[in-house]
């Protein structure tokens, strides 16, 4: 065996290594985990500081970082994705401790797209809005969150470098909704019901940007950084390249990127993707297994006029175009509807799998299989197990909630039997780490079996 596929296989083996840890140990939180403050109805308020931190990433290197924190907490990357309720009047109180551990003179600040008449106090005024120059230096924000949406909030300040050390974050406004309501919803339409909540931030970074910013002795060193020479080889998820995409949410080895990304759902559950391009690049995010539905943009329902009572200008596609500084809400489900053939199991080949389906025209109330497909049988013969190559994820069986023998050393990191589908960017330059291939931009979705419990 040549250098090259020695050096190859022990790349997949330690991808593999750290993949079926992740699939393991991490539950999945099929809810956006992020902070409130309820201490005062209607006015919640945050206390932030900017910070710095290291990231790792999975190409073994180790990248100073600028990030929101909750002050007496460690920066993250992104920032705390702050959750409020439609109609709140939010405060943002924001310090400055990127100068604690070397005194360059860093000012920083906060701005808030999308949200309107945003009033601040405190500070000095900066170019854009007020920033802070020290941990006892208090800048405070104040805005009503009148649309429910997803919504970025970032550094106001120098921000083509700011933004690519990592100041940016998420804020989700929840709807008001009448008491009556029993679905969750995204806005205050019936159509915008979900079962399970994910979010994703895309970002890239170029890590020449990072290392002259660590080294610089002065606040002229990092004004001097040629920001039109940006060259991204590290492209993120929530902070994370893959396959730490897919690691648990608050995973002690990352402990300034405690976001993780994988999704799950069962067969007719809908999932809400929460969505934020956070970078400077357009990142193309395609969804296998299904086209999502995109309901809204940048917290703004796509209709026709406000009064109306559905996203009525809503559309499917199969990969977002995800512009610079947008956000989008997109729904996603999978059903296996007219595949052709039993999702559960092929009774003519194995009466064991015999199962029942009670909704001859719909979905099995149970197992939600797609009943006029039931008891089909798989539509051609399988191939000798010698003549196949399997992939990781592969349970050995085509049959969602089965498992079936596999050769020595293949699959292992199939826990449930689900049907996984891996998530990324379509610009094949952003699923690698430094042109390590696989990496970056990619996370998986798993269609699980209908007793898997997702936990929210």
């Amino acid at each position: 065996m040549n250098t090259f596929l020695k050096q190859y296989s022990k790349s997949l083996k330690w991808v593999a290594s750290i993949v079926m840890m992740a699939v393991i140990s991490a539950p999945a939180y099929a809810v956006v985990e992020g902070i409130s403050d309820s201490i005062v109805a209607g006015a919640p308020e945050f206390n932030l500081t900017a910070s710095e931190g290291y990231i790792t990433t999975p190409d073994g290197d180790s990248l100073l970082i600028w990030g929101y924190a909750v002050i007496g907490g460690v920066m993250q990357y992104p920032g705390p994705t702050m959750i409020v309720n439609q109609g709140d009047v939010v405060t943002v109180n924001l310090t400055n401790s990127l100068n604690e551990t070397n005194p360059l003179g860093i000012k920083t600040s906060m701005i808030f797209p999308g949200q309107q008449n945003v009033t601040v106090t405190g500070g000095t005024a900066g170019l854009i809005t007020n920033e802070t120059n020290g941990p006892l230096d208090v800048v405070t924000y104040t805005f009503t969150a009148t649309t429910p949406g997803t919504y970025m909030y970032q550094s106001g300040t120098s921000q083509t470098t700011q933004l690519e050390m990592g100041l940016i974050g998420t804020i989700i406004v929840r709807p008001t909704l009448p008491a009556t309501t029993t679905t969750t919803q995204a806005y205050t339409t019936a159509d915008s019901a979900y079962d399970y909540e994910y979010l994703f931030v895309l970002t890239e970074m170029d890590p020449q940007i990072h290392y002259a910013v660590e080294f610089a002795n002065s606040p002229a060193d990092i004004e001097a950084i040629d920001n039109t020479e940006h060259h991204p080889v590290l492209w993120f998820i929530n902070g994370r390249n893959g396959p730490d995409t897919v690691a648990p949410s608050n995973a002690p080895y990352l402990p300034y990127q405690p976001m993780g990304s994988l999704a799950q759902v069962h067969p007719g559950d809908t999932a809400l993707i929460r969505f934020v391009n956070a970078g400077r690049d357009l990142h193309p995010f395609h969804t296998h297994g299904n086209h999502f539905k995109m309901l809204a943009r940048d917290g703004r329902l796509l209709q026709s006029n406000p009064a109306a009572t559905s996203a009525d200008l809503a559309r499917e596609d199969f990969t977002l175009q995800a512009v610079p500084g947008a956000t989008y809400d997109v729904l996603w489900g999978w059903t296996g509807e007219k595949l052709g053939w039993d999702i559960i199991g092929d009774v003519a080949a194995d009466p064991a799998s015999a199962h029942t389906c009670d909704t001859p025209n719909g979905y099995d109330t149970v197992t939600k299989e797609y009943c006029p497909d039931h008891n089909k049988p798989f539509p051609t013969t399988r191939t000798n197990q010698a003549e196949l190559s399997f992939g990781g994820f592969y349970s050995g069986s085509p049959f969602l909630g089965a498992f079936a023998s596999l050769p020595p050393g293949e699959g292992g990191l199939n826990l449930s039997g689900g049907m996984f589908y891996m998530w990324h960017s379509h610009n094949e330059r952003e699923i690698v780490n430094n042109d390590i291939y696989p990496g970056g931009m990619l996370t998986m979705m798993i269609v699980e079996p209908f007793n898997v419990v997702i936990a929210k």
